[in-house]
């Protein structure tokens, strides 16, 4: 397996190590390289900052935590290629400390609880390959582990392999809305996943080349609602494009925790190309028996490509014309409307 090139465009990128951020005013901070982003995170001082990032790699781990509201984190180009944040650590990697290891959501490079937080115009990977530690079994390393109402993710790229982007909330009973507008988001297993109310406005999902001579090579979509939430995930007006052979991956597969067990995932994928790398026939499958997909919230409405070919109805239940009325981005996103921002 060859690791990603992250950064396009651009030649003789060094690697950033961590020292202050310069900030120009205290309502705008700038990133250079040389400079950590986590402590332009750090210093900002008031709700409305931004950061904006600077042309380059920072190889480090950010995260932003709770009070840090209404934060702007932008690149300085209009290019996601140009700003990349990217680090190296899975569920099974030890921590530094010996206390044990990352865990699935600690594998994240940039993680996010800050409610109205904004990225735009970044690349956010995680660079972790299987092929480099065999002997980790614990494989979900996470590129964007976000949660807090009203989070914004416009123009940017996620990268990983397993567990790409977590899609979460902040508690069982908060209904977090986190709205993705443009990005590029690739991966193999499960790489969509969390608790999340999510809307994925033309949205671009690639599976990558898994080199297994099993199939299916993973999922692009693993939900885990609340029951409680009324909405999960909605992909619309997106593509889904592979990089393995046709039929190897499905749409989804449910995701009930062991530590929630009233999860009810939903996933609503419409007016979406999906290509042939999905398998049309059989676009669902179970992650445990004693939970099947078909008792799940899974619906499909006005696909197409050769990947959304209804060939088993009873394998691609679909929205009526009332009920897609119902999966919008306002149904889902409420008072809260940031694709109405000029």
């Amino acid at each position: 397996m060859r690791r990603r090139t992250l950064l396009a465009g651009m030649t003789g990128a060094a690697l950033i190590t961590a020292t202050p951020a310069h900030a120009r005013s205290r309502r705008v901070l700038h990133v250079h390289p040389g400079d950590s982003l986590q402590a332009a995170v750090d210093a900002v001082d008031g709700p409305g900052r931004t950061i904006v990032v600077h042309p380059g790699t920072y190889r480090q781990v950010v995260d932003v935590p709770a009070d840090k509201e209404e934060l702007t984190i932008r690149g300085a180009s209009r290019d996601p290629r140009a700003a990349v944040v990217v680090f190296d650590n899975a569920n099974g990697t030890p921590k530094p400390d010996g206390s044990g290891t990352h865990g699935t959501a600690g594998s994240a490079t940039f993680t996010s609880a800050a409610p109205g937080l904004t990225v735009r115009g970044l690349t956010l990977a995680n660079d972790w390959l299987r092929a480099d530690h065999p002997e980790i079994t614990g494989t979900q390393a996470v590129a964007a582990h976000v949660t807090g109402d009203r989070t914004h993710f416009d123009n940017v790229r996620l990268l990983a392999h397993q567990d790409t982007l977590f899609a979460d909330t902040t508690a069982l009973d908060a209904f977090d809305r986190l709205y993705f507008h443009r990005c590029y988001i690739e991966g193999d297993v499960d790489f969509v996943f969390g608790r999340g109310r999510a809307v994925f406005d033309a949205c671009h999902f690639h599976t990558l080349q898994r080199e297994v001579a099993f199939t299916p090579k993973g999922m692009v979509f693993a939900p885990a609602t609340a029951r409680a939430d009324p909405y999960g995930f909605l992909a619309v007006h997106g593509r889904i494009t592979s990089g393995a052979e046709d039929a190897a991956y499905k749409i989804a597969r449910p995701w009930v925790p062991s530590y929630e067990t009233t999860a009810w995932p939903s996933l609503v994928v419409r007016d979406t190309w999906i290509g042939p790398g999905i398998d049309a026939v059989t676009p669902y499958t179970d992650m445990r028996e004693a939970y099947p997909w078909q008792a799940m919230r899974f619906r499909e409405h006005a696909n197409s490509g050769p990947g959304a070919v209804i060939t088993v109805p009873q394998n691609r239940p679909q929205l009526t014309a009332e009920e897609a009325a119902g999966h919008t981005r306002r149904t889902y996103l409420g008072d809260w409307r940031p694709y109405a921002r000029p």
